[in-house]
C-alpha cells in the first residue's frame, strides 16, 4: 500500500513533493484531480492523502467528506495547500494545512508528522482493544484530541478521559471528557463545563491524558454526535487563532460605556447575555468564563461592541493610590476622598465611607466576611474577627483601607422586622447597602423585600446584589434575566465563593461598582 497519495494539477509541485518524501523514505504516488484521486483512493487506501483545496473536479474538501463516509477510508488523513474556498469548508480534526507555496521540505516533514501521528494511534487502539477495562494514557503531542476521541468512539468506550497540561504562564490547566458508549456526554475544565469546556480543551497541543473505563456518573449535558462537535470546535479553534490579534486578551480590563438603559432590548441573546456580565465583571477572562456561549463567540461578541463604541478595553489596571494593596485604583480613592469631603466644614478629622452588609442567611454572612478577610489590609473586628456574631448585631464587621486614612466601614444590619425602626438610621448616609443572595435569585431577594422598600426611601441610597456561588453552583443567564426587573435598578454580581481564586480578584469588580 502507497502510505501517501498526491493529488495535484499542477504536475511540478506534485513532482517536487514526491522526491522530497522519497528523500524521507515516504512511498508515494499521484493524481491529475479529484476524480483520479477518488478512484485511487479507493482501490488502494492511502494513509495520507495531499491535495490544494481548489483541486480540479472533486475540491479537495468534498473529496475528503466522500471518503470519510466510507468504513474503508475514513481512517485517511489530509494534508491540504493553500486556502479553504469558502468559510464553511475548513479542514477535519486530524488534518494539516500548509500555504501552496511552501518549500516541498516543509511539506514532507508535516507529512512525516501526520504518519507518526497515525502510527501511534494504531499503538493507542491497540492498547484500548486489549481489554473492555484497559487503562490508556499517553501525551497529547503524539496523539491529538481528536484523534483520541475518535478513537474511543469507534470501539464505543464508556468511561473518563482526564487531561492535564501547563500554560504558557507556568500555571497547572486540568479537564475532563467523560463519554457513553464512544459519544462525548459532558466536558468540564476549570468552572466551565458541557460544549464549551469541549471546544475549550480541543485546542490543547501539548501536556498528558489518562483514560479510566468507569461509567461516569455526570448528567447528560452534549447530545451532539462526535463528528459534529469535533467539526464546529476545530471551526472555532481555527477562526480564533486566524483572529487572534483582533480580540481582546483574556487579562484585560472591560467595561461598558454607555448606561444599562441605553442599551437596546431586542439583540442576540448571545449580546443580551455579555452586556450582562459586563454589568457584573470587569476582566475578559471572567466574561468569557461566566458566558454560556463558546470561547470565540464571545470574545468576537466583545469585539463587536469595542469597534462600536459600547465597551471599552485597558490591558492593565491604574495601580492603587495607598493603602488598599492593590485593591482599589488612585481614580477610585480619588472619587471617593471627594465623596467623603463634599459638604464637609473645613477641619473636621477624616472619615470612612459606610456600606451596610443586609443578610437573610447566616452561612452567607460567614462566606462573606471570610472574604474580607482575605483582602489585603482588611480589619475585622469584635465578633466578626471570631466568628461568633448573631444574625440580631447591628455592628461593624470591620474595615478597608482605600487611600491613607480613608477607607470602607462595613456595618452589618439585621433583617428581622423587629428591627425595622433602626434600618433608615443605619442607612443614613451610607455610601451603599450590599445584600448578600444566597439561592436562587428570586427567593433570596424576596426574603429581605421588607427591609430594601424601607431603606430605598433613604435619600440617595445606592443598592447593591451580590449572588454567593459555591463550588459546582451556576447562576442561569435566564434566570438573571428574569429577575433584573425584582432587582429594579440595583446591580447584580456573581461572587464565586469557592473558586480558588484570592478574595481581592473576587471582590475587586463588587468592590470598584460600590464605590463613588
Amino acid at each position: 500500500m502507497s502510505a501517501v497519495l498526491i493529488a495535484d494539477s499542477d504536475a511540478r509541485r506534485a513532482k517536487r513533493l514526491e522526491e522530497a518524501c522519497a528523500a524521507l523514505d515516504i512511498p508515494t504516488r499521484t493524481a491529475p484531480h479529484g476524480a483520479a484521486a477518488l478512484e485511487s483512493a479507493l482501490a488502494e487506501v492511502p494513509d495520507v492523502l495531499v491535495a490544494p483545496f481548489d483541486l480540479p473536479l472533486i475540491d479537495a474538501v468534498k473529496l475528503s467528506e466522500i471518503l470519510r463516509t466510507n468504513p474503508r477510508t475514513q481512517g485517511v488523513r489530509f494534508l491540504f495547500l493553500g486556502r479553504p474556498l469558502s468559510p464553511g469548508s475548513e479542514p477535519g480534526p486530524g488534518d494539516e494545512t500548509a500555504a501552496a507555496a511552501a518549500d516541498p521540505g516543509e511539506l514532507a516533514r508535516l507529512v512525516e508528522g501526520l504518519l507518526n501521528r497515525l502510527a501511534r494511534i494504531d499503538e493507542v487502539a491497540d492498547e484500548v482493544g486489549e481489554a473492555e477495562d484497559a487503562e490508556v494514557s499517553g501525551a497529547l503531542s503524539q496523539i491529538a484530541l481528536p484523534d483520541l476521541l475518535q478513537l474511543f468512539e469507534s470501539n464505543a468506550k464508556t468511561g473518563t478521559l482526564e487531561l492535564e497540561r501547563t500554560d504558557v504562564q507556568g500555571r497547572n490547566e486540568t479537564g475532563k471528557i467523560h463519554l457513553d458508549g464512544g459519544q462525548v456526554v459532558q466536558a468540564s475544565t476549570g468552572a466551565v463545563e458541557g460544549e464549551k469546556a469541549l471546544f475549550r480543551v480541543l485546542g490543547w497541543r501539548d501536556g498528558s491524558f489518562s483514560f479510566s473505563p468507569r461509567r461516569p456518573e455526570v448528567s447528560v449535558e452534549i447530545q451532539k454526535p462526535l463528528r459534529a462537535l469535533l467539526m464546529e470546535g476545530m471551526r472555532q479553534l481555527d477562526e480564533t487563532n486566524r483572529a487572534r490579534r483582533a480580540l481582546p486578551p483574556m487579562d484585560a480590563n472591560v467595561a461598558l460605556r454607555v448606561k444599562s438603559t441605553d442599551l437596546p432590548n431586542m439583540v442576540h441573546p448571545l449580546t443580551q447575555e455579555v452586556l450582562l456580565l459586563l454589568e457584573i465583571y470587569s476582566r475578559v477572562g471572567d466574561v468569557v468564563d461566566h458566558c454560556s456561549f463558546p470561547d470565540y463567540q464571545v470574545l468576537r461578541t466583545l469585539h463587536t461592541l469595542i469597534e462600536r463604541g459600547m465597551v471599552e478595553i485597558r490591558r492593565h489596571a491604574q495601580p492603587a493610590a495607598g493603602g488598599g494593596g492593590g485593591l482599589f485604583t488612585a481614580s477610585q480613592a480619588r472619587r471617593l476622598r471627594d465623596w467623603l469631603d463634599a459638604g464637609r466644614p473645613r477641619g473636621t478629622p477624616p472619615c470612612d465611607a459606610k456600606i451596610l452588609l443586609v443578610s437573610p442567611v447566616r452561612s452567607a454572612t460567614e462566606d462573606f466576611v471570610r472574604l474580607l478577610r482575605g483582602l489585603p489590609g482588611a480589619r475585622l473586628e469584635g465578633a466578626f474577627a471570631g466568628g461568633t456574631f448573631a444574625d440580631t448585631d447591628l455592628a461593624t464587621v470591620g474595615r478597608l483601607p482605600v487611600d491613607g486614612d480613608r477607607g470602607l466601614e462595613i456595618v452589618h444590619v439585621p433583617t428581622a422586622e423587629a428591627f425595622a425602626p433602626l434600618w433608615p438610621l443605619a442607612a443614613h448616609g451610607a455610601l451603599g447597602i450590599l445584600v448578600l443572595l444566597d439561592g436562587p435569585v428570586a427567593a433570596a431577594s424576596g426574603a429581605v423585600q421588607p427591609l430594601l422598600a424601607c431603606l430605598r426611601r433613604v435619600p440617595r441610597s445606592r443598592v447593591f446584589h451580590a449572588m454567593l456561588l459555591r463550588k459546582g453552583e451556576r447562576a442561569l443567564p435566564d434566570e438573571l434575566r428574569e429577575n433584573l426587573s425584582l432587582l429594579d435598578e440595583a446591580s447584580l454580581f456573581l461572587v464565586p465563593v469557592e473558586s480558588g481564586k484570592g478574595a481581592a480578584e473576587v471582590l475587586r469588580p463588587l468592590l470598584a461598582r460600590v464605590l463613588p
